[in-house]
């Protein structure tokens, strides 16, 4: 019987093989490059030829988050286009936290990811893209420590200044599908939500800030193994180039809304993180967030809010993560949104768990909730 061949030589890719026998392998997850994170994989499997694989993902007790293995399916896609769900299960006492795949391909050949990547190249072709639509500059804030591009597009002629970044943590790509429903939205011109939140708001948008981290297949960190949402109290151009051109943008224009689109690894739901806790907390900022979150609960069922992460007590808030900063610094309504790496169980989907044209909905709905925020307020 041919043995398969597995190869993670590609744009973030990430897995090192230990062993191979028939169709069975034996793997780990490299950890991200002068750091100790690891959790994200993505690696292609040929030699199938129609055969059931099984695939053994070893040493997960380590990994950056061992809660976002048990009920976790891994992605797997034999196009690259559609990603779906392969029969997974971890068991914790095996070969030290041992996430066993098991799938058969129609073809030779099958991807699998902790969720459907996005490409650099698809990163270059989303900016291109929307580079070209009417009213819409593009800006470079600055380069990566790799010598990438950290793009921001600008559009709308309004008053409100809004951000929406993501991809802070480069192994969270879902945040980047959100932003391609995002620019979808926003670059319609026949869109009534898209022209009416163009009148209101001028838009600045990076939909990635860690090029470095997504291509090399990190997890958390940029190239110098540095994790960026730690680093807004005090970005430096040797630690974190991305934040500081981002912070210094930010200044130029001030902030009144801020997104920071994010995964977790663990809750397999949907949910927003607001700045509780900042030292300069005002009723108004709080009342602005609570009031968001009502509207896009209402909005959806692929969001809620009784999950989540818990609050900082007053005066407490970590100043270094970008929600907490943006808030305290521009006095900002601003938050961060988790999708889940699993599923939103509220509206579990079988097939694909949360996907990227989930993903890409929950944009329009997010903002959807941001106009409807704003017209109750003007």
């Amino acid at each position: 019987m041919t043995q398969i061949a597995i190869s993670a030589a590609f744009d973030s890719g990430n897995i090192e093989v230990l062993d191979i026998t028939g169709t069975s392998a034996r793997l780990a997850i490299r950890k991200d490059h002068q750091s100790d994170f690891f959790q994200w994989f993505h690696f292609r499997v040929s030699g199938c030829a129609g055969r059931e694989v099984e695939l053994k993902i070893t040493g997960l007790a380590q990994s950056a988050y061992p809660e976002g293995w048990p009920g976790y399916s891994a992605c797997v896609s034999e196009d690259r286009e559609y990603w779906g769900r392969a029969d997974s299960s971890y068991d914790k006492a095996e070969h030290n936290g041992s996430l066993t795949i098991r799938y058969q391909p129609a073809g030779d050949l099958a991807w699998f990811a902790y969720f459907a990547p996005y490409s650099w190249e698809r990163h270059l072709d989303l900016v291109a893209q929307a580079a070209v639509a009417p009213g819409v500059t593009h800006r470079t804030l600055g380069l990566t420590l790799d010598g990438r591009t950290l793009d921001c597009l600008d559009l709308g002629e309004g008053d409100v200044q809004v951000w929406l970044y993501a991809r802070q943590h480069p192994g969270e790509s879902m945040a980047e599908w959100w932003m391609e429903g995002a620019l979808d939205l926003l670059t319609d011109e026949t869109d009534p939500i898209a022209r009416r939140l163009r009148q209101i708001c001028s838009f600045h948008i990076v939909p990635n800030c860690n090029p470095d981290g997504s291509v090399r297949g990190h997890l958390r960190t940029n190239a110098a193994g540095v994790n960026l949402n730690r680093e807004w109290h005090q970005p430096s151009a040797e630690r974190s180039p991305e934040v500081l051109a981002i912070r210094n943008a930010m200044d130029e224009t001030g902030v009144d809304f801020a997104m920071d689109v994010h995964g977790d690894e663990a809750i397999a739901a949907n949910f927003l993180a607001g700045f509780e806790g900042i030292p300069s907390w005002t009723d108004r900022q709080g009342e602005g967030y609570a009031r968001y979150r009502a509207i896009l609960e209402r909005r959806t069922p692929d969001f809620q809010t009784k999950l989540g992460y818990p609050v900082a007590p007053a005066g407490k808030a970590n100043l270094s993560m970008s929600t907490n900063q943006v808030a305290e610094r521009f006095g900002a309504v601003a938050m961060t949104l988790e999708m889940p790496f699993k599923d939103h169980l509220p509206m579990a989907d079988a097939e694909q768990g949360w996907s990227p044209e989930r993903s890409r909905l929950l944009a329009r709905d997010c903002l959807g909730a941001l106009l409807e925020w704003l017209e109750e307020a003007l």
